[in-house]
């Protein structure tokens, strides 16, 4: 490692942070938006789109840690990982455009359009995130310092989520002109050209500081070894992929929610009679959910005054989980507790989304202390792989479920399918969050131990470059 120990410029946190928002554009868009476009607009059966989200997701999947091999493994004058980031900018904007688009084909035609411009979406997706997750664990070495990062970079991700809640559905409606097809495919070439130029800043104001010792070279079966034996890493791999199996469960159930159980409502507020319709009912409520997504963020550092990086995830992650199964007891009328259940979801899962990151790096840390290699991009990856794992499998449970449960699209829904999508709201997702949750307390690492592994660190590396007698 580099002893390089200079606080990193204001200006370099907020060039890394634009990154995240511009995957955030993307992400949120996944989430929320994808699983109602493919049945409502694009055309597919439920059922057909969670098994096609679940080969296409896991394909992705597979890819992550063969593109962290492969950027650990290159060597540029711009660093291992910040040419992946701006090489790739632009044709992620170009297949979002195409995944997002509704051809006049027949319905065979339609899903094997869906399968190629979904899987060369998110292969672009990882080409990208893999290099910028494993950027923050170069950008400083030291914890404290990458912490603040990842604050920065939440404020950002803070910021795309905001963007894509609050107007997505107004632009597509804008856009669109009751032509939703057409509306979807505008937003998302809005959307591609703002991701690209986020992407070029955060080449431009970045640097890498973290190297590998120069002469050593690792093995690829020796850092696969290391990653398994990481038990660090494990846990939290694992809390993943039941935490975004929570997150993205419940988000894409979101707009089925208000579209088809609680429809028009009006809501009376400190003598305000305001009628919300589909669209604006489920912006609001999903931008209310970013803010105090975005406060609880904000107060992660304050909250790490008083407990460890695990402790907050875990903790955190269970009171999330246990406010979204509220939701099953709600009638559709029950506007204002809506909003504040999520306004409660949403601030507990501000403080896991920032100290999970964190997280990530203290193990390639840990895994440079305990076998002597360091691999940040595999483990960037591999994290990468558990998130997309769980993004695979909640909206390929969603899909199923609503095919299950009786679901048809633009259609008045059965009692069978209004409980569906009711579960998938709340009991359904808040059983994985619980779990991601309750894995963390077997955490192994506490920030005491963190600042022993940075100085013993330190002091390898001062004696590895000691002049020899």
């Amino acid at each position: 490692m580099s002893t390089i120990r200079q606080r990193l410029s204001v200006k370099e946190k907020v060039g890394y942070s634009l990154g995240d928002m511009a995957s955030n554009l993307y992400f949120q868009t996944f989430v929320i938006f994808m699983p109602i476009f493919y049945t409502d607009v694009f055309g597919l059966a439920p059922a057909a789109m969670g098994t096609m989200m679940l080969f296409s997701r896991f394909w992705d999947a597979a890819n992550d840690p063969i593109m962290g091999v492969v950027a650990d493994r290159t060597q540029t004058k711009w660093g291992k990982f910040r040419p992946y980031i701006a090489g790739f900018a632009i044709p992620i904007a170009i297949a979002g455009f195409f995944a997002f688009s509704t051809p006049d084909l027949s319905e065979t035609g339609k899903l094997i359009y869906a399968y190629v411009t979904y899987i060369l979406l998110m292969m672009m997706y990882t080409a990208v995130n893999v290099p910028y997750a494993a950027l923050m664990g170069v950008i400083s070495p030291n914890s404290a310092e990458r912490n603040s990062v990842s604050q920065y970079r939440f404020a950002a991700a803070f910021i795309g989520q905001f963007v894509v809640g609050a107007v997505t559905l107004g632009l597509v409606q804008y856009f669109g002109s009751g032509n939703e097809a057409y509306g979807w495919k505008m937003v998302m070439a809005l959307y591609g050209v703002f991701a690209a130029a986020l992407l070029f800043g955060t080449f431009s104001l970045t640097k890498e500081r973290v190297l590998p010792t120069k002469e050593k070279r690792n093995k690829i079966k020796d850092d696969l070894k290391d990653l398994l034996k990481n038990k660090a890493w494990v846990l939290i791999g694992l809390a993943t992929f039941f935490q975004l199996t929570y997150i993205v469960m419940r988000g894409s159930s979101t707009t089925y929610y208000f579209r088809y159980f609680v429809g028009d409502q009006e809501l009376n507020f400190l003598g305000m009679h305001i009628d919300l319709g589909y669209a604006l009912f489920a912006s609001s409520f999903i931008t209310t959910g970013t803010v105090a997504t975005f406060v609880g963020a904000l107060l992660t550092n304050t909250f790490a005054k008083f407990f460890s990086k695990s402790v907050i995830y875990s903790r955190f992650l269970i009171i999330s989980a246990l406010c979204s199964l509220s939701f099953y007891f709600l009638a559709p009328d029950n506007v204002i507790l809506m909003y504040v259940l999520n306004a409660l979801v949403s601030f507990f899962f501000g403080s896991v989304s920032v100290t999970q990151w964190a997280i990530y790096t203290d193990t390639a840390d840990y895994g440079e202390w305990k076998f002597g290699r360091r691999a940040t991009a595999l483990i960037m990856a591999a994290s990468l792989f558990a998130l997309k794992m769980g993004l695979t499998v909640g909206g390929s449970i969603v899909g199923w479920v609503l095919q299950g449960y009786g679901f048809e699209a633009n259609a008045i829904q059965s009692a069978e399918s209004l409980q569906g999508i009711r579960l998938l709201m709340s009991v359904f997702p808040a059983v994985f969050g619980i779990v991601g949750g309750a894995l963390m307390l077997f955490y192994p690492l506490n920030d005491k131990m963190m600042v022993q592994i940075e100085e013993d660190l330190t002091a390898r590396e001062a004696a590895s470059e000691a002049p020899e007698n």
